[in-house]
C-alpha cells in the first residue's frame, strides 16, 4: 500500500510508514489525558488567581529586572528553567518586582534577597507537599462514581484555598513574632547568630531494618506518628523543633533543663507505644551557629555523635550540658569522690570515668534530674568525650 492510498476509517498512518488500527481505547486514553491537562491548568489558574501570559523574558522586562537576576530568583525559589514558554503570570511579575524593590530600596542586598527567595521556596515547597498529602489524598480517595480525582480536586481546592492561606499567614506572623522577640532580647549580633543553646537529637533505633519489613503505608504512618508526637512534645515543653529527618529529629532549647525534660519525655512517651521502635537521645550544650532556620557547629555535631552511642531508651549528654543543669539547679552539685563513688556507680551498672564524679544530695532541695558518669571514649572528629547518662529524679528521692 502506497503512502497516497486512502486508509479505511479508524486506521491511522504511523510515522514509520506502517498502517495501524487506532482503537477506541487509544482515543479514549488520549481524550482522558487532554481532560486531565485541562483540569490541571484550571487548578493552576484557580490557585495563582492569574492566567499564563508571559515568557520569562517578558516577565523580567515587565518587572523591570534583568533576565539574569530574574533567573536567579526563580531558581532560588525552586522553579525549573522553562526556556521561553509562555507560562508565567501577573503574580510572577509582581513577586519579581517586590524582591527587586527591596534591593533597590536598600532594605536587602541582592545576596540577601536570593537567600530570602531560597529559604521561602524550600519551606513552602515542603509545606505544599504536606498539605496536599494531608487534605487532597484523603478527601479524594472516595470520589463520587464517574468523577476523576482531578474533577473532585477543583472544588476542594476552591474551598480550602482561602482558609489555608489565612491560616498560613497567621502561623507565619506568630512564628515571626516569636523569633523577632528572641532576636531583640539578644545583647549583640554575636549572641543572636552564635548563641549558647542546648541541642538534642532523637533517633529511632533499628529504623532501617524495620523499614525493610513494613509496607509503604505502614512506614509512612510510623514516620508521621513519630514526627507529630515529637513536634507536640518539643513545642509543648518550650523547645524548638529545628527539623525532622524521617527517623530522627533535631531540637534546641535556650535552657538545659528544658532540653532535659524534652529528651526524657520523648523516651518515656515512645516507650509507651508498642508500635514504635526504641528511642535514643543525645544532647550537648554550647555555642551554636544559626542560619536560615538551621543550626550548625561543634555542639550540634557532638549531640549527633552522642545519639549514635546512646543505649536504647536512654539519654546521653555532654559535660557542658551537665554543668548547665547544675547551674540551673536542676541536678545536685557534681563533686569528685573516690571509692564510695565507684561503689555507687557500679551498683547501677554504669562504668565510671577516669575522674569519677558523683552528685551530692542536698537534703532540703528537690532536683528534677540525675546524672551518672559513663566511660570516657574517643568520638570521631571530636576527641575524648565523657558522656553522662541523664535520668528523671522522682520527687522526694534522695541522692542521685
Amino acid at each position: 500500500m502506497s503512502k497516497d492510498t486512502p486508509l479505511p476509517r479508524g486506521v491511522a498512518r504511523r510515522e514509520d510508514g506502517r498502517d495501524g488500527q487506532v482503537g477506541d481505547r487509544d482515543r479514549e486514553q488520549h481524550g482522558e489525558q487532554e481532560h486531565r491537562d485541562s483540569v490541571a491548568l484550571q487548578l493552576e489558574q484557580l490557585i495563582l488567581d492569574s492566567e499564563r501570559q508571559y515568557t520569562p523574558y517578558q516577565a523580567a522586562r515587565a518587572a523591570g529586572v534583568s533576565m539574569e537576576l530574574a533567573s536567579r530568583f526563580w531558581r532560588a525559589m525552586g522553579f525549573a528553567d522553562i526556556g521561553q514558554s509562555r507560562a508565567l503570570t501577573e503574580s510572577d511579575v509582581i513577586a519579581l518586582r517586590r524582591l527587586a524593590g527591596l534591593v533597590e530600596a536598600g532594605l536587602l542586598s541582592e545576596r540577601m534577597a536570593i537567600q530570602v527567595a531560597r529559604s521561602t521556596g524550600q519551606t513552602t515547597a515542603r509545606l505544599a507537599e504536606w498539605q496536599i498529602d494531608t487534605f487532597l489524598e484523603h478527601l479524594t480517595a472516595a470520589s463520587e462514581p464517574g468523577l476523576t480525582r482531578a474533577e473532585v480536586a477543583y472544588p476542594l481546592v476552591e474551598l480550602l484555598l482561602p482558609e489555608l492561606e489565612q491560616f498560613l499567614i497567621y502561623v507565619w506572623r506568630r512564628q515571626l513574632a516569636a523569633v523577632t522577640g528572641r532576636v531583640v532580647q539578644a545583647e549583640n549580633d554575636e549572641e543572636m547568630q552564635s548563641g549558647r543553646l542546648a541541642v538534642g537529637f532523637a533517633d529511632l533505633v533499628g529504623f532501617t531494618r524495620l523499614s525493610r519489613r513494613l509496607e509503604d503505608d505502614e512506614l509512612g504512618e510510623l514516620v508521621e506518628n513519630f514526627e507529630s508526637t515529637c513536634a507536640d512534645l518539643v513545642a509543648g515543653r518550650g523547645g524548638r523543633l529545628v527539623k525532622t529527618l524521617g527517623d530522627e529529629i533535631l531540637f534546641v532549647s535556650d535552657e538545659a533543663a528544658t532540653a532535659a525534660d524534652i529528651a526524657l519525655a520523648l523516651v518515656e512517651t515512645m516507650g509507651k507505644d508498642d508500635s514504635m521502635p526504641a528511642l535514643r537521645v543525645g544532647m550537648a550544650f554550647g555555642t551554636v551557629t544559626t542560619r536560615m532556620g538551621d543550626v550548625f557547629g561543634t555542639t550540634v555535631n557532638l549531640a549527633s555523635r552522642l545519639t549514635s552511642i546512646a543505649p536504647k531508651d536512654a539519654v546521653l549528654c555532654d559535660e557542658q550540658l551537665a554543668a548547665a543543669l547544675e547551674r540551673e539547679g536542676a541536678v545536685p552539685p557534681v563533686e569528685p569522690s573516690g571509692a564510695d563513688a565507684l561503689q555507687t556507680i557500679s551498683s547501677v551498672g554504669v562504668a565510671p570515668s577516669d575522674e569519677t564524679h558523683v552528685q551530692l544530695p542536698l537534703p532540703d532541695a528537690e532536683f528534677r534530674f540525675a546524672l551518672q558518669p559513663m566511660w570516657r571514649r574517643p568520638v570521631r572528629g571530636l576527641g575524648l568525650v565523657e558522656p553522662w547518662l541523664l535520668t528523671r529524679r522522682m520527687p522526694g528521692s534522695q541522692g542521685s
